[in-house]
């Protein structure tokens, strides 16, 4: 397989994804997703915040229903667009990490086997709105780590910040990104560069911020309620456990996949290297804080809030074996 080659394969792969995801429903669903419609309904009263969510999705959709009017193809279109863009992400991100086309298109075929990425995505919701988002805000920190440019801290400020707008949940990546940042602090990183991002998040945050002030963080009080409050005792025991076991059993196509690539059950790890210490702060640390939340708050962590916490899971499996 040549580079040529493997380019056009990953790019066939994305047209035939987008393709399928956006017919199958257009084709057999008889109304739009109660959570897409919703989206439609806060995008005909845009504001910069709603009840339940920051208003990111909103916008989004609204920007199709200016161009394609009420036309149900439209929005699952869009919801497969945030896909494949953030599969696009994936794919550059691995070619940076392993130097080899093949594992990186490998690593996005593998996001074929998490249900988070095809059966749930025709419902454009707050979860696919966090996709591409996430997948740039950990490219970008890869980029300022290995090349420490100071354009690359604008544009990770910029898609953090657009993460964030898009889902609170977003945090948790950040929180790991936090900890790249502290475990790189001594790797030849200049240290100004350090307070480029931040800023330029806050920037992107304040219009929301304020709105949340003046609205009694009326978002926040409905995350709370989704998650149950805080729980009884034996909640913090069994919350976090059943949120492992969905996980575990959702990767299980995943992992079946991966194995069957695997020709010998040898893992590579070396808690020395960098690009393995990277992986698991952008990609395990976030799942972890999730499970420490359930279990420090005794909360219902729901499963679809997990949706983007994979997106590099593939990239991590291969590099492991």
């Amino acid at each position: 397989m040549t580079k040529k080659n493997i380019n056009n394969i990953f790019y066939l792969f994305l047209i035939t994804h987008l393709v399928i995801w956006t017919l199958v429903p257009s084709l057999s669903n008889k109304n739009l997703p109660l959570d897409t419609i919703e989206a439609l309904a806060w995008g005909s009263n845009l504001d910069w915040g709603f009840n339940k969510h920051p208003p990111l999705s909103a916008f989004a959709v609204e920007i199709f229903y200016q161009i394609f009017g009420s036309q149900d193809w439209a929005y699952y279109l869009l919801s497969q667009i945030f896909v494949i863009g953030a599969f696009f992400v994936v794919y550059k991100f691995s070619e940076e990490i392993f130097n080899n086309e093949k594992f990186a298109l490998l690593s996005v075929f593998l996001l074929e086997g998490i249900f988070f990425y095809n059966f749930t995505t025709p419902e454009f919701n707050v979860n696919v709105a966090q996709l591409p988002f996430w997948a740039l805000t950990v490219y970008y920190t890869w980029r300022c780590i290995k090349y420490d440019k100071a354009i690359d801290y604008v544009f990770l400020g910029l898609f953090a910040g657009l993460g964030i707008l898009s889902k609170y949940l977003f945090i948790y990546l950040i929180i790991g990104i936090k900890l790249v940042f502290f475990y790189f602090l001594k790797k030849g990183i200049k240290f100004s560069h350090y307070f480029i991002a931040g800023p330029i998040t806050l920037l992107i945050l304040i219009p929301h911020l304020i709105w949340l002030t003046e609205n009694n963080f009326i978002t926040i009080n409905y995350g709370l309620q989704r998650t149950g409050g805080i729980g009884s005792f034996i909640d913090h025991l069994i919350y976090p456990l059943i949120l492992l076991g969905k996980q575990i059993g959702l990767l299980i196509p995943f992992l079946l996949m991966s194995f069957f690539l695997i020709k010998k059950i040898k893992a590579k790890i070396n808690l020395k290297d960098k690009k393995l210490i990277f992986l698991a702060l952008t990609i395990i640390a976030p799942i972890f804080f999730m499970l420490l939340t359930s279990m420090i708050m005794g909360v219902k962590i729901r499963t679809m809030w997990m949706t983007p916490f994979y997106l590099f899971a593939g990239t991590l499996m291969i590099y492991i074996f």
